[in-house]
């Protein structure tokens, strides 16, 4: 699977855990950056995760910043992405099961790297329930 994954300064360290640990098990990453700690700010690399999206260059996203709320407030800002904020497998298993997301943010400050490592499994490995569900992930959709 081809996965984004985008981080602000806070986060660095635990994308490139992530990063590594995707790629050791035969995904295809795009790190969207940054590289470094220097200070960036997070809706820059939010939007470039969730454009990484919208234009199907990844089939699914990973972002992360201090808290993880920043990020994913900036990733929603695109309709064609549905990130969720999660701490532990059962939101994130459940972000794709009810509510088809295609991202997931995480907090870098509050999560640690194996409780961050199960929840990209579990939010990976499951598949979108569809039927009742998909009438209230249609209601997300932005209005023409």
């Amino acid at each position: 699977m081809r996965i984004a994954i985008a981080s602000d300064h806070a986060a660095v360290s635990l994308k490139a855990v992530l990063a590594t640990w995707l790629r050791e098990a035969g995904h295809d990453v795009l790190d969207l950056g940054p590289e470094g700690t220097d200070s960036v700010d997070y809706p820059d690399y939010g939007f470039k995760l969730a454009s990484a999206i919208a234009d199907g260059s990844a089939e699914r996203g990973i972002a992360l910043c201090g808290s993880g709320i920043g990020i994913s407030i900036a990733a929603n800002r695109n309709p064609a992405c549905r990130c969720a904020l999660v701490s532990e497998p059962l939101s994130a298993s459940l972000a794709r099961v009810h509510n088809d997301a295609n991202a997931i943010a995480m907090g870098a400050r509050l999560i640690g790297e194996e409780m961050a490592k199960a929840c990209v499994e579990a939010f990976l490995s499951a598949d979108f329930a569809g039927g009742r569900h998909q009438l209230r992930v249609d209601k997300l959709k932005v209005p023409a």
